[in-house]
């Protein structure tokens, strides 16, 4: 449960069904808090978290008691967000109360209890998530104003699947106190792992109460481009162990995976209806890896990402003949049914669990449920050789793991979205889980080829045809953006998008598209264009950009403050250029902008202008290849950054050629 920044047609909700607030003393554990000193602060920081305190308590039944105290002082206007608390709920858990208070810097308290609490599911096709139980309770607390102090009490009971909690003490403000109570009934026993934090040891008690003590815990201030939340604030993972094992933590990520294993060891039988179908999508398939396409093919275009997650339905997939029959699932689904198909032309596949967001897990994670993504490893047969398959992973006792995403219907067989590249995956096998790292793919498999051929006349007006031969990720994107677009004006929109970056007064008179459909062929966009006055007149000069468009420069490390986190890139990526600009009659080089050689570890850039004939020929290409740049590299990123700019801006000149200066 957390504060959170709700959005402004929620906050109407809130505001239509009013939280009516009645003065009231706010509890002790408030009005201790008024007037103590705050923990160090800038001008930007908008409320700071005087006390946190969970408490933990472990019930000898096996269910859990969660008790959660929060008290902030409000800084500036936009700490009123603190003012709404957000409690959600799931088979997993509920909400037994929840109170807030507000003690003003002048006049007296207020108070909200739960009644006024307005209860919501969440709605709507959002990710494809249709049906959930998942709910949230909102009470807003009155005049969470400058100067004024916020605080509310949630009580939660649990009974979760598995027992685990994690204990997030680090937030986007800065924190004076913070307390974690761990209750434990008798012969129960527990870990803790600390992430991103060094490790704090506990008091204990004789009656089996373990607490945790913090203070003065700094803010992190969200960045562009930073790394995944959890992977960088401090978290106490704990798992819980009771007398009888039942639901008990994972003690390793081989007891996590046998605990997935037993949750989907019946959802793989086949249907008469499903083995038919293998065997009408394999009739004309010679080789395994076209047995596989085949079956591929069919998961990423007829079956839907519908998600209906009751219960034990967000761990546990539905039966593969449900999917098929409905055709639809989420990605557990998904990975179920295809494994089940592929389980008929004899290929064995295991789940793979993987976090979108990479360095979410890593080999320090404990063993935890931070996944929020399933995806199949499918075993090659022995000596299968295709050199379209890159996405393969070699396992010293399975062999080659050919690593396939059900779910992303605009990657093809054999490669893998960035975002899920080079992270760490639990593979779940009959023996249990295994954490692997996902592979890498070659920056050659994602990116834009661009070429284009330009005329530029004497009064600086040029005309140009242009090619985009785009793939991976850059491939895919395009195709998810164009999914539901079949007007061709509206597709014109992201040939628009891509010239409007870097041209002024152009129009676009004719343009095409191929390979829309296919995600086995290049997506590939046609397009010619005419621009006024793109050559800037400088006496009788001619001052021309040989970079026509695209642009691969940033101005993310142009900010007052010094950056504070690595910088992540989406997954590894090759952009080339190659313009052609044929001068206009009578007109020569003067000057020419210089080559640029840049090479780091994490990316390259390289550029050249040059004379061919009557020509102006510019290439460029820029590589990205490692996905993190670590703070002690954030000078080489920023330097690479502005030349990369000046080279975009650089200009070459011409002037008439001596011919033409001596006919005037």
């Amino acid at each position: 449960m957390r504060f959170f920044k709700i959005s402004r047609s929620f906050a109407l909700l809130l505001t239509i069904c009013g939280a009516s607030s009645a003065w009231a003393d706010a509890p002790p554990w408030m009005h201790n808090l008024v007037g103590v000193s705050l923990p160090a602060y800038d001008e930007k920081t908008s409320a700071v978290l005087l006390y946190s305190d969970d408490v933990l308590t472990i019930q000898s039944n096996g269910k859990l008691k969660h008790l959660e105290r929060r008290v902030y002082r409000i800084l500036r206007p936009e700490g009123s967000d603190y003012g709404t608390v957000r409690a959600d709920m799931s088979s997993e858990s509920r909400v037994v109360s929840m109170r807030g208070w507000c003690i003003p810097a002048q006049g007296k308290d207020y108070e909200v209890k739960d009644k006024e609490a307005v209860e919501t599911a969440l709605t709507g096709l959002e990710n494809g998530e249709l049906v959930s139980d998942v709910k949230s309770r909102f009470l807003r607390i009155p005049a969470a104003d400058p100067g004024n102090i916020v605080g509310y009490e949630v009580e939660y009971e649990r009974q979760p699947y598995v027992l685990q909690d994690a204990w997030g003490f680090q937030h986007l403000v800065p924190v004076r106190e913070a307390r974690f109570t761990l209750q434990l009934a008798p012969g129960w026993e527990y870990r803790a792992v600390w992430l991103n934090h060094v490790e704090v040891q506990p008091t204990s008690s004789a009656n089996g109460q373990i607490q945790w003590s913090l203070s003065d815990i700094k803010a992190i201030r969200p960045e562009v481009k930073m790394p995944p939340w959890v992977s960088v604030s401090g978290t106490m993972l704990i798992s819980l162990f009771p007398r009888d094992g039942k639901n008990a933590g994972f003690r390793d990520w081989a007891s996590m995976g046998k605990w997935e294993e037993g949750l989907s060891s019946d959802r793989r039988d086949a249907s008469p209806e499903i083995k038919n179908k293998v065997a009408e999508l394999t009739a004309n398939a010679a080789t395994p890896v076209e047995k596989i396409n085949a079956l591929a093919t069919f998961m990423q275009k007829e079956i839907r990402y519908v998600a209906i997650q009751l219960g034990i339905g967000g761990w546990q997939p539905h039966h593969a003949t449900e999917v098929f029959q409905h055709r639809y699932g989420d990605c557990k689904d998904k990975a179920t049914l295809l494994s089940t198909m592929l389980q008929q032309v004899g290929i064995e596949s295991y789940y793979l669990d993987v976090n979108t967001e990479r360095g979410v897990i890593t080999p320090e994670t404990p063993a935890t449920r931070w996944f929020d993504h399933v995806i199949l490893a499918i075993k090659l047969p022995e000596g299968t050789s295709n050199s379209s398959l890159a996405m393969v992973y070699t396992h010293p006792r399975l062999g080659k793991l050919l690593i396939f995403d059900p779910t992303d219907q605009f990657t093809p067989l054999g490669q893998l979205s960035g975002e899920l590249q080079a992270g760490y995956a639990l593979l779940v096998t009959p023996d249990g889980g295994e954490l692997i790292k996902v592979p890498q793919l070659s920056a050659s498999l994602n990116g834009i080829t661009r070429k284009a051929s330009a005329v530029l006349d004497a009064q600086g007006n040029l005309t140009g045809t242009f090619n985009e031969r785009r793939l991976g990720d850059a491939a895919a994107e395009e195709r998810a953006r164009m999914k539901f677009v079949s007007a061709d004006k509206d597709r014109l929109k992201a040939i628009e998008g891509i010239l409007s970056g870097s041209l002024a007064n152009f129009v676009i008179t004719k343009a095409s598209i191929t390979s829309l459909q296919d995600t086995r062929e290049p997506f590939q966009m046609d397009y010619s264009i005419a621009v006024q006055r793109y050559a800037k007149p400088a006496g009788d000069l001619l001052l021309v950009r040989p970079r026509l468009i695209g642009v691969r420069s940033s101005s993310l490390l142009e900010t007052k403050e010094a950056r504070q986190l690595p910088v992540v890139f989406d997954g590894p990526r090759r952009d080339t250029d190659t313009f052609e600009i044929t001068m206009p009659a009578g007109y020569e080089i003067d000057d020419l902008p210089p080559a640029v050689d840049m090479d780091y570890s994490f990316a390259s850039y390289h550029s050249k202008t040059e004379a061919a004939g009557n020509r102006l020929k510019y290439t460029r290409t820029v590589e990205i290849k490692e996905l993190s740049v670590p703070m002690e590299k954030m000078d080489e990123l920023r330097k690479f950054y502005r030349v990369i700019a000046t080279d975009e801006r650089n200009t070459a000149v011409l002037k008439p050629s001596a011919a033409a200066a001596s006919a005037k």
